[in-house]
């Protein structure tokens, strides 16, 4: 690797997709304890994906020559979640996350790093569509405010999301 100090950001930035997956396995036991075991898979799903997310990263650093420096993770934060309150956190997570992969893109950028910044572009456009599938549930959640019948349904959607390809 070329740059020091991306691979600083990269070796971060696995950190940043581990804690991800930690927050949302965390966010799937609140789920299964609101006996709400779609939403609980949903973001066991997003468990799966972020913890492929780290890997890209973690194989990627190596592929150029880097070296691997785990760091420690956070204890995740969920206590008593509404299913409307763990999709607004994902959210805000999840944009958290968009600004990260934005900072390395432009750390990439000013240390000349292409390949880097090739690299990064699947990022960008997996974070447009995460953000943009937490507010579609964000959505559904606020139209069946209350209503009881309406969150089953969307825990029955939920529960039938499986693992992408490739992840």
């Amino acid at each position: 690797m070329k740059s020091k100090a991306v691979e600083a950001a990269l070796n971060n930035q696995i950190k940043e997709e581990l804690q991800s997956a930690y927050q949302y396995l965390a966010m799937s036991a609140e789920a299964d304890r609101l006996n709400l075991p779609g939403f609980a898979n949903w973001f066991k799903m997003q468990y799966q994906e972020e913890l492929a997310h780290a890997d890209k990263f973690f194989n990627y650093v190596l592929e150029r020559d880097g070296e691997v420096c785990l760091q420690q993770l956070d204890a995740p934060k969920v206590e008593n979640a509404s299913p409307l309150s763990l999709f607004e956190d994902a959210l805000a997570h999840e944009q958290h996350i968009s600004g990260c992969i934005f900072k390395l893109k432009d750390l990439a950028r000013a240390e000349s790093d292409h390949a880097t910044d090739v690299f990064l572009e699947w990022f960008v456009t997996e974070q447009v569509e995460e953000e943009a599938n937490a507010r579609g549930v964000i959505d559904q959640l606020k139209m069946v405010e209350g209503n009881k019948n309406g969150l089953f349904m969307i825990d029955r959607e939920l529960a039938s999301r499986k693992p992408e390809e490739g992840e």
